[in-house]
């Protein structure tokens, strides 16, 4: 995992993510999905592309069933942008890099 993904539990979502002072990318994921193990090293190679511009984080939803549910996360993987405290927007499933960065250019703009 990139050095600058943080692992988020319920805890420290608020701080880490909805505190943030910039847009927090999440990717919400569990051990067992294959689709997460597809898509980590695009969030991790992101994570470097970004890494001035964009927070990422990772949130295990069978650790953080609330901080999931609370965010009506259904499917996984399942990336939301947050922005200003609030989501922004999301993708549901496995999508290729430049989905996933057009998703992180639309939060910046």
């Amino acid at each position: 995992m990139a050095d600058n993904i943080k692992t988020v539990n319920e805890k420290e979502f608020k701080a880490n993510v909805l505190d943030a002072a910039r847009p927090v990318l999440v990717d919400f994921w569990a051990v067992w999905c294959g689709p997460c193990k597809m898509i980590a090293p695009l969030v991790a190679e992101l994570a470097g592309e970004y890494k001035d511009r964009v927070e990422f984080a990772k949130v295990n939803v069978d650790e953080a069933p609330k901080v999931a549910s609370s965010y009506n996360v259904m499917s996984i993987p399942t990336l939301i942008v947050f922005k200003g405290g609030k989501p922004f927007e999301q993708l549901v499933g496995y999508r290729p890099k430049k989905d996933i960065q057009k998703l992180l250019d639309k939060a910046l703009a």
